[in-house]
């Protein structure tokens, strides 16, 4: 047991070879080098010079802790972000999100499989329920199998409502079936619109494979462009800080029928290229 300070001047020692200050966890590693003086069974230290310079270094540290957050808002606390689907893409978006320091909830059917993703991960990962990734944050990342979303969309209809839902899937013929066929035909935004009422729809980090996006996060020499569409101006404004704080460069499309620009099978799907050459391709306005 380490003992704490009980005054301004002076500190106790406990049964352990080092001390620590109950300010700042400076600790010291070594004890004083002075007589103690004995009061009951406690036995209490002088502060040694070393100690003395230590103590006001933490409190100059202290003190300009606040003039650095403000200097850099960037490094205030991130918002929370739920991940339904921990694969490839929710798995690689949602570890993007906590080395930025953003709190993420990996959700899936069995959360408990999910132990050695998250403790990989660090403090800021967790596992936990398709529900709780839900009301674990404003947004939340959807990156589960197409043929997921009738089902997700009835059973957590008013969880969905007003939910800012990043959604990342892309329906294939082979797995989707009809749903594939029906995103093609209508379009794959109003596809999800259709089978998750009342969410905030934008289509997200679905045009490029899970290896594109770990490889070229945070790249130098021109951020990768991600593209993404969406009709609530509120939800594509957090969608686009969402991919900054990821390390890609956002490029809006359009509103969420634009989606169908950048699925998969059109020209503008898997896009190795920056923004202003993404603007280009879109034929939008550098």
């Amino acid at each position: 047991m380490i003992s704490d300070i009980n005054g301004p001047g002076y500190w106790r020692s406990g049964p352990l070879t080092h001390l620590e200050f109950s300010t700042p966890s400076q600790r010291l590693g070594e004890n004083p080098r002075t007589e103690p003086t004995v009061i009951g069974n406690d036995r209490w230290y002088a502060p040694s010079r070393r100690a003395l310079l230590r103590l006001a270094a933490a409190g100059a540290l202290a003190g300009a802790l606040p003039a650095r957050a403000q200097d850099h808002p960037d490094r205030a606390q991130k918002s929370p972000i739920g991940v339904i689907g921990a694969g490839n893409i929710g798995s690689t978006i949602g570890g993007l999100w906590v080395k930025a320091g953003h709190p993420v909830l990996f959700a899936s059917r069995h959360p408990e499989d999910l132990a050695g993703l998250v403790r990989e991960m660090g403090p800021l990962a967790r596992a936990g329920t398709v529900a709780e990734a839900l009301a674990f944050g404003e947004a939340v990342l959807l990156a589960v199998p197409y043929r997921a979303y009738p089902d997700l969309g009835r059973d957590y209809a008013a969880a969905l409502s007003g939910k800012i839902v990043l959604d990342a899937g892309n329906a294939t013929r082979a797995r989707d079936g009809d749903l594939a066929a029906e995103a093609e035909a209508q379009g794959i935004g109003a596809t999800s619109a259709k089978y998750l009422p009342g969410a905030r729809i934008v289509r997200v980090f679905n045009a490029a494979n899970y290896q594109v996006f770990q490889r070229n996060a945070h790249r130098s020499g021109g951020l990768m462009a991600v593209p993404l569409a969406g009709d609530d101006p509120k939800a594509v404004a957090v969608a686009e800080g969402l991919v900054r704080d990821a390390g890609f460069d956002p490029v809006v499309v359009g509103p969420l029928d634009a989606a169908r620009r950048f699925a998969m099978g059109s020209p503008g799907f898997g896009l190795d290229v920056t923004a202003p050459e993404a603007r280009r391709v879109f034929g939008l306005q550098p």
